[in-house]
């Protein structure tokens, strides 16, 4: 595995000297956000990261190499390029290494990576789930699968609002992935502060968190564990507003024929131009938000 592993320089040596480290995905800066507000919001996690005290691996495919750590040239060649780079989940991996290509990792590809490389904390904005529809469709992300036999612990703001939330935790229970809501009984909407729907468990502080973290890796439980985040208050969204956003979004690109990867960035992005940019600050503050709880996590971890 070693050959095709990649780590930066700081990561190897965090990780050799047990201190923490918190993946970051790179899916968000190719095809999450716009340049050049996905290239300052990739160097906003890394700093964040730090800020607490932990190391920031942010995972990405270059050059057939499955890296775990990116030099700031290749964070700004990724946030350019964008969409052009490949999407790429659990099903691209190999071909990628095989061909030398490159790629932006997905949730369910940086669990991976991240798994490689021992790192137990992975910090992103929204997971991919169950789609709205996918009774008819079967459109559910890898992400769900990834999170049931991986061991990383994901923090996120719940499952991103464009999808069926109801569904996602059903898929979720069945798979027997703990869902945990920090300082709150009801799952995040991603832009709203919460929804309709509970999580399994409420945990107050970044230690509690871990220590469940901690007992799941030591009873070798395989699967990882999905941490929700709230979006700040003052940064959230009205829910009526960015649920018309989505449902006018899901409309278009049913008319348009979109489906598969394409579908999660077209609808971000329709979403960001009808609610006037305000979707893209929310995302952004989400992002950060869950960087710097994921990281104290991690620094009780590595206690």
């Amino acid at each position: 595995m070693k050959e095709f592993l990649k780590l930066s320089p700081a990561v190897e040596k965090a990780l050799k000297e047990g201190r923490p480290v918190v993946a970051l995905e790179s899916t968000i800066i190719s095809h999450g956000m716009p340049y050049p507000q996905n290239l300052e919001t990739a160097r906003l996690c890394e700093a964040e990261v730090r800020k607490y005290g932990a190391e920031p691996a942010t995972v990405a495919i270059i050059g057939g190499k499955l890296c775990a750590g990116l030099t700031d040239e290749e964070l700004e060649y990724l946030a350019r390029t964008g969409t052009k780079v490949t999407k790429a989940s659990r099903r691209d991996l190999p071909v990628l290494v095989a061909r030398k290509a490159d790629g932006a990792t997905t949730v369910a590809a940086t669990m991976i990576i991240a798994a490689m490389a021992g790192i137990r904390v992975f910090a992103t904005g929204g997971i991919g789930g169950v789609h709205r529809g996918a009774e008819v469709t079967m459109d559910i992300s890898a992400d769900l699968e990834e999170l049931a036999q991986t061991p990383v612990a994901v923090v996120c703001a719940g499952a991103k609002s464009i999808l069926d939330l109801g569904l996602t935790l059903e898929y979720l229970e069945t798979k027997g992935v703990p869902v945990i809501g920090y300082g709150t009984e009801t799952l995040p909407a991603f832009y709203t502060y919460e929804s309709d729907f509970k999580v399994d468990y409420r945990m107050d502080t970044p230690k509690e968190i871990a220590d469940a973290i901690a007992a799941q890796r030591e009873m070798g439980y395989p699967g990882g564990m999905l941490i929700t985040n709230p979006i700040p208050h003052e940064y959230a969204m009205p829910k009526a507003v960015i649920d018309q956003a989505i449902e006018q979004a899901l409309r278009e690109a049913n008319e348009q024929g979109i489906k598969g990867k394409a579908t999660t960035p077209f609808l971000l992005a329709r979403v960001c131009e009808l609610t006037g940019g305000d979707s893209l600050k929310s995302n952004i503050r989400l992002v950060l938000n869950n960087v710097a709880l994921g990281a104290k996590i991690a620094c009780e971890l590595a206690k």
